[in-house]
């Protein structure tokens, strides 16, 4: 498993449960290092993985800000120390390291958070081998340009109409800001190889492959269990292993 992928689709659709499947993945590549990013101020990725927010990207964005206000340390050393306290703020499993990018407690738009994260990952990215982003539902972090530089846009929808729909437009933006990367939509949740041929008459997106609904899923969301733990026998976990290794060898 190489590059970095970011995780896009309408809310609902089981977006973090295929960041977390990619982050389980991770576990069983021997020396690889994966960084997993949850770019949803919302959050849901640090639950699914059971992996605990050290710091946050907001929390680095506010201590470099006040530490420039105080004049504590001058831009320059500021800057300079960006990437070490963003690899002090990860949390670590084995060969996977986490970085929640939080909620910021001012009111308002979150253009000045995002915009760290941009940096963040960028710098971030660059010192693992495979890195997993998922990314909060919908257009906007693909539209503001939060995800700038990727190797695969990973659409996710169900067998819905709107979840297809929304796929379709978050492709659309990203055509225009997003740099030289790959798409694919992958489909979540289907009951049969029959429903997958169905969408696939029926949108012009490329199809990477399928999940099956799976109880063993269901089971680890219900109860709060670790993603990291899911057995290997999980018929969705060995799916998304096949593609996975088809697209990111």
């Amino acid at each position: 498993m190489k590059g970095v992928v970011c995780i896009c689709g309408k809310g609902g659709v089981g977006k973090t449960t295929i960041s977390a499947l990619l982050s389980r993945l991770v576990l069983e590549q021997k020396g690889i290092r994966g960084l997993a990013v949850d770019a949803d101020p919302g959050g849901g990725l640090s639950m699914a993985l059971s992996m605990p927010v050290k710091r946050t990207v907001n929390d680095l964005r506010k201590a470099v800000i006040d530490a420039v206000k105080t004049h504590s340390s001058d831009k320059l050393n500021v800057a300079a120390s960006i990437d070490f306290q963003l690899l002090e703020s990860l949390s670590e499993h084995s060969n996977l390291a986490f970085l929640a990018v939080g909620r910021p407690e001012e009111e308002g738009c979150y253009c000045q958070v995002n915009s760290f994260l941009r940096e963040s990952i960028q710098i971030l990215a660059g010192q693992f081998d495979f890195t997993v982003i998922d990314a909060e539902a919908g257009v906007e972090q693909v539209n503001r340009r939060v995800i700038e530089e990727i190797d695969l846009l990973l659409l996710v929808s169900d067998q819905s109409a709107k979840g297809i729909t929304v796929a379709e437009t978050i492709e659309q933006v990203a055509a225009t800001t997003i740099r030289g990367h790959k798409t694919g939509l992958l489909l979540n949740r289907l009951r049969s190889a029959a429903e997958a041929e169905y969408i696939r008459r029926n949108t012009a997106l490329p199809i990477l492959g399928w999940l099956p609904e799976d109880e063993t899923i269901r089971e680890f969301d219900f109860s709060g269990e670790s993603f990291l733990k899911l057995p290997t026998e999980s018929p969705t976990l060995q799916a998304a292993g096949k593609i996975a290794s088809a697209l990111l060898s």
